[in-house]
Parts: C-alpha cells; sequence; structure tokens
C-alpha cells in the first residue's frame, strides 16, 4: 500500500528508531511492501520507515532511472533491516540530493565516496555490501534518516539549493553529477 510521505518538521522523523527483532513477522513483512510501493509510486530511490512515519531500523535502496535520476548502472532493490554503516572512506563526493521527506527542494551534498554496510535482508539473513557512487549515496541518506538527519542538514552551500524543476533541467545531467553518481563497486557478502 502506498503510504503518506511524512514531511520535515514531522515528530516521528526525528524520534529513536527501534530495531527489529522479529525478521518475518506479519508486522514487517507488511511495512517493507508499503516502503516499496511508496518509493517506486513516488520516483524515489530510497526510503526509510520514519518516511512513512514508522519508527524501525529498515530502509530500503533501489537506484534506477526515474524523473530526477538518469544513471548509467542501475541496482537492485535491496532491504537493510538494523543496518550500521562499519567504513567510510576520507575520500568525498558531492552529489546534488533530494528526499521525498521535503518536497521539491534540491541541494548539494558532500559525503563519504565509498562505504560498506552490515545488516540483515528480508529473510533474516546478515550480510556486508561496500559500495560507490549512487549506492553509496542512498545508503548514507537513507542511514541518516534512521539517525533522524534529513539532507538538509547536510547541504554544502545554502546558495546552491535549487528547485525540483531547475535541477531536472541544468544540474541532472551535468558531468559532475554524473561522474559522482556512477557506481564502479558493489560487492556483496552474506556473513
Amino acid at each position: 500500500m502506498v503510504r503518506k510521505m511524512a514531511e520535515a518538521g514531522h515528530p516521528l522523523l526525528k524520534h529513536k528508531n527501534k530495531k527489529v527483532l522479529n525478521f518475518t513477522s506479519p508486522g514487517i513483512k507488511k511495512l517493507l511492501k508499503d516502503l516499496r510501493d511508496t518509493m517506486y509510486k513516488t520516483g524515489l530511490i530510497g526510503i526509510a520507515a520514519p518516511q512513512i512515519a514508522e519508527n524501525y531500523m529498515i530502509f530500503i535502496t533501489h537506484p534506477r532511472n526515474t524523473g530526477s535520476r538518469k544513471l548509467v548502472r542501475a541496482d537492485k532493490l535491496r532491504i537493510y533491516i538494523n543496518p550500521k554503516l562499519t567504513f567510510k572512506s576520507k575520500e568525498e563526493s558531492v552529489i546534488y540530493e533530494g528526499c521525498g521527506s521535503l518536497g521539491d527542494i534540491f541541494g548539494p551534498v558532500s559525503r563519504p565516496k565509498e562505504i560498506e554496510v552490515e545488516a540483515i535482508d528480508e529473510n533474516g539473513k546478515k550480510f556486508r555490501l561496500r559500495c560507490d557512487g549512487i549506492l553509496a549515496r542512498v545508503i548514507q541518506h537513507e542511514y541518516h534518516h534512521l539517525m533522524g538527519v534529513e539532507f538538509i542538514e547536510k547541504v554544502t552551500d545554502y546558495k546552491k539549493v535549487v528547485v525540483k524543476k531547475y535541477y531536472r533541467k541544468n544540474i541532472r545531467l551535468s558531468k559532475e553529477q554524473q561522474e559522482n553518481s556512477l557506481t564502479t563497486r558493489t560487492e556483496y557478502k552474506s556473513i
């Protein structure tokens, strides 16, 4: 079911999120379906449980071509339950980000270029994923939602914040945006 997005200022975006203990419970299965349905309906490439007013340590990602993203290489749908970032590169890159909870606003955010995350999938299997590009970017963005941090708090230059129409016309296909979004490393390992 498509759920209403919690918008900036909604108190549940800042609440502490609960760890999931029963990965196969009907409530968690429904939450995962609602996250997928909402992400696809809204054209997002990632979404965290607090964004649909559910305070669980869960997010999903699916970098792919959307109205706001044109990617050379898409990724598959991935589910992250009780995630933990275990590595962040010192090297950073700047990519314009947007967010379903912040409407039509986009802004430049500097984040580590490469990361490693450990999490549990929808079947209760623990995994480790090391990646870069837009996949690393969306993982960090959604992980920060679980920590109560919205991307607007991480914008590097507020004078460069733009609306979606301007972003789509002038920034999304820029050389820098495309190069920094390119995912060249995706190493998945069950643990």
